[in-house]
């Protein structure tokens, strides 16, 4: 038996034998060419031929996952068009005389790097895309195709990630568990698994690729992100038990759905949803989700090639608002730099850019970039129950300068004509150690306050999220980070303020009661995690 460790994205049990995904690909070499016009015109070719196998696909998804799960092939083809990345592939060509092939595969690797460095899992797994439609250009230069057959009925299927389209390509009734080498928890394997209910580890390394074979037996853990190959018999009877609980436990989770988020003793807590973009809301119903505590509005900057533009984003905000149907909806502004970046911010190199602009201080320094978001803001508030959430704050000025954006938003309306809710609650979040000792004179001046609790145990412990070297030394429970967040939510109720979590920690029920012993009025989870919280929330009885 040989056990591999990586990360569980979807909590469950399965056993089974071992389906490798093959995949055809095409070999880049690198080769001296004297024609670069020839070179171009062969990628242009490739790329006519790979948008028509998109539409192809896009139709096959749109009649087998819906209109959501099919966006992402729309995109693809944006992202086919997109100028940079065809900039990079063309300028390669013409500077250094290099084949079409290696020129997409080298676009390929350092925009996939980019995505990949990023710490927001929902960005890493941009890389995947990146990677889903090189790969497809370089089959199209070969004239190769990029087809997969799974071997047998109902098999965990290995690989070392799975890109969108090759997800959309599985028989779906013959997949009983993932296991990857690589990949994110928002990663399209993990999106999938967590769609179909089945168990998915990810991030097992390149020696799990190395050591398995088709027909092997396999068990996956996807609570404890364990995998086993060729198990031993108790390793099989205690997964099989396991399996069978958990089964009979999700069966009864199940019945949860319409019910309230109310305590033995009758509180009342709010269990909504941290989404990445608008393809995510149908999670968001299906697991029941009471509004959405955290949408992050950087995929619109992030996925395209220049600043979207204030019609784009009215469109998207206003989508989401109407896909909500009354129910709250609270988006936070454009949380760029540090690790999201973008080359059209022109943004400098800091030695230290979790710590340099970003988030909230671009916004103060480029005015422009904000002013535009928040009249895309304003005026999708009238199809919704919205909410505003400004990030990384450290100060009273900073946020009296963001409500004096927000007052010249309203005035530029008014005079317009163009009407905007009267009820939009605005926010910040509280992820740094300033925020949370200052909460009691933060509170007077917003709405709500929603806890960071990623950035705020960083800030707070002095470990860098992105450093796996010291991940030993990362307590998200430490005595510190607790006492910050109780601070910030006294600070919030002396003044009549309501406060949420929107980090990890909300969906972490080992402190689900502390939190509400404290006064958090609201947890935001992912979609998946709606119904245990809830279930934990129901458990519990404030006044003993």
């Amino acid at each position: 038996m040989i056990k591999y460790t990586g990360k569980g994205v979807y909590g469950a049990v399965a056993i089974g034998k071992v389906s490798v995904f093959k995949r055809q690909t095409a070999s880049v070499e690198k080769v001296r060419i004297t024609d670069p016009e020839a070179e171009k015109a062969r990628v242009t070719a490739a790329k006519e031929k790979a948008t028509e196998q998109l539409q192809a696909i896009y139709e096959k998804a749109l009649a087998e996952v819906g209109e959501e799960e099919a966006a992402i092939f729309e995109v693809h083809m944006m992202m086919l068009e997109d100028e940079d990345y065809n900039d990079a592939i063309n300028d390669m060509i013409d500077s250094e005389l290099v084949n079409a092939e290696f020129a997409v595969a080298s676009a390929r690797d350092t925009f996939a790097a980019q995505f990949s460095a990023m710490d927001d899992s929902y960005f890493q797994a941009r890389a995947a895309d990146i990677k889903d439609i090189s790969d497809r250009l370089l089959n199209c230069l070969a004239d190769n195709g990029a087809s997969s057959e799974l071997a047998d009925d109902k098999m965990v299927v290995c690989s070392d990630d799975l890109a969108p389209s090759e997800t959309v390509s599985l028989d779906k009734s013959k997949v009983l568990a993932f296991a990857t080498a690589y990949g994110s928890s928002n990663s399209h394997t993990a999106i999938l698994a967590r769609n179909m209910n089945i168990p998915a580890v990810i991030g097992l390394g390149k020696e799990f690729l190395e050591g398995i074979a088709d027909g092997q037996q396999i068990c996956v853990d996807g609570y404890m992100g364990e995998v086993f190959v060729n198990p031993d018999e108790d390793t099989v009877a205690r997964l099989t038990k396991k399996r069978d609980e958990d089964l009979e436990k999700k069966s009864r989770l199940k019945e949860l759905i319409g019910k309230d988020n109310v305590t033995i003793d009758g509180t009342k807590i709010n269990v909504f949803c941290n989404i990445g973009g608008p393809k995510d809301i149908p999670l968001v119903n299906e697991n029941d989700g009471g509004g959405i505590g955290l949408f992050r509005s950087e995929f619109l900057y992030l996925e395209n090639s220049d600043f979207p533009s204030e019609e784009q984003q009215f469109e998207a905000y206003k989508n989401v608002l109407e896909s909500m149907k009354g129910k709250k909806v609270i988006i936070r502004t454009l949380d760029i730099g540090a690790d999201k970046k973008v080359d059209y911010f022109n943004l400098d190199d800091e030695e230290n850019p979790a710590m340099g602009i970003r988030a909230i201080r671009i916004c103060l320094t480029r005015p422009e970039i904000f002013k535009t978001q928040l009249r895309a803001l304003f005026r999708a508030s009238v199809y919704g129950d919205l909410g505003i959430m400004f990030p990384m704050i450290t100060s009273e000025s900073e946020i009296s300068e963001i409500m004096g954006f927000c007052d010249i938003i309203k005035a530029e309306l008014d005079t317009q004509g163009i009407p905007y809710a009267d009820n939009i609650e605005l926010g910040i979040m509280i992820e740094t150690p300033a925020a949370a000792v200052i909460s009691d004179k933060l509170a007077p001046m917003v709405d709500f306050f929603s806890v960071g609790t990623n950035d705020l145990t960083q800030y707070t412990l002095a470990c860098d999220r992105q450093n796996p070297k010291i991940e030993r030394f990362v307590d998200t429970h430490h005595e510190a980070v607790l006492r910050l967040i109780e601070m910030a939510a006294k600070a919030a109720h002396d003044n009549g303020k309501w406060i949420g979590i929107c980090g990890e920690l909300g969906a972490d029920t080992s402190l689900t009661e502390r939190f509400l012993r404290m006064g958090i009025d609201e947890l935001s989870v992912s979609p998946p995690s709606v119904l245990k919280v809830r279930d934990k929330v129901r458990s519990i009885d404030l006044s003993k």
